[in-house]
């Protein structure tokens, strides 16, 4: 049996409108992915110590405050810090400028999906990627 593609959903900061990210989550356990939302206000440090004791593939960031190059920059720098740049897939949503979109990209993040983004779009991005990223590394 293969093993299910692992999801933690995270919200940090001071943003407390999540309908989106657990709209997002339900959609992941829907289409058979086992999701870990961890719920509001979340610091980067405590979404990287998750992602690293829950064994993620996949971390996806809800964020709407603004603070999406602050967040996104430090979640990179501990997951690399911790060994996982290489295998965890970092990705988001949320209301995120063009330009940031461009410079969170060349930083490492995945894609960033907008508000009402259909999410088969994100199932099948994560499916893929996570597929790419299972061929690539031996023994996954």
């Amino acid at each position: 049996m293969e093993r299910k593609i692992r999801v933690l959903i995270a919200k940090p900061g001071l943003d407390g409108h999540d309908r989106g990210a657990k709209i997002v989550a339900s959609a992941l356990r829907d289409a058979g992915m086992e999701v870990i939302y961890t719920g509001l206000r979340q610091t980067p440090e405590m979404i990287v110590e998750s992602a690293i004791q829950e064994d993620v593939d996949v971390i996806g960031v809800s964020i709407l405050s603004g603070a999406h190059m602050t967040i996104f920059s430090k979640v990179l720098d501990l997951l690399k810090d911790k060994g996982g740049e290489q295998h965890v897939l970092i990705c988001g949503g949320g209301i995120i400028p063009r330009e940031d979109r461009k410079r969170l990209e060349e930083m490492g993040v995945g894609r960033l999906f907008g508000p009402g983004t259909n999410t088969g779009e994100i199932v099948e991005y994560i499916r893929q990627v996570v597929g790419e990223k299972a061929k690539e590394t031996p023994g996954a």
